[in-house]
């Protein structure tokens, strides 16, 4: 069953990816609240269908449009001994220099703490200023 959601309908065009940042406080009287709020937060989703109906809201320029989507896996900065198939809990490590171009990477606002999670896919290496010895992957839960 896929995974339907509003987006604006300015970008609601297949193929198109966005991040959900969570409910929007404009949004508490809106009686479709439910259908924009069924993803999950800091999660990465692409749209896969439009469909032909639209609906007014007061966040989006123009109207809202329903959509098809569907949730990317989370890519993520895990220690480099970790194996591609393996479930694991994410351990965040200590950085605060937000000027990394792999700060966003390690700090995923997606990975909920002692949640359980399985590397789909090894990426490249990540060069860390810390030294941790790190690699990209992508996450399912």
């Amino acid at each position: 069953m896929p995974l339907v959601t509003l987006i604006g309908e300015k970008i609601a065009e297949e193929g198109n990816e966005f991040i959900y940042l969570g409910p929007n406080n404009d949004c508490r009287n809106c009686k479709l609240k439910t259908v924009c709020f069924n993803l999950k937060i800091g999660r990465h989703y692409i749209v896969t269908k439009i469909r032909d109906k639209r609906h007014s809201c007061n966040v989006h320029e123009g109207n809202a449009a329903v959509v098809e989507v569907k949730e990317m896996p989370i890519l993520t900065a895990i220690d480099k001994n970790i194996a591609e198939g393996s479930s694991i809990k994410i351990e965040i490590k200590e950085c605060n220099n937000i000027g990394c171009t792999y700060y966003s990477l390690c700090k995923n606002i997606a990975l909920q703490k002692d949640k359980i999670y399985k590397v789909e896919k090894l990426l490249d290496s990540i060069e860390c200023h810390l030294s941790y010895d790190l690699q990209k992957a992508e996450l399912t839960d």
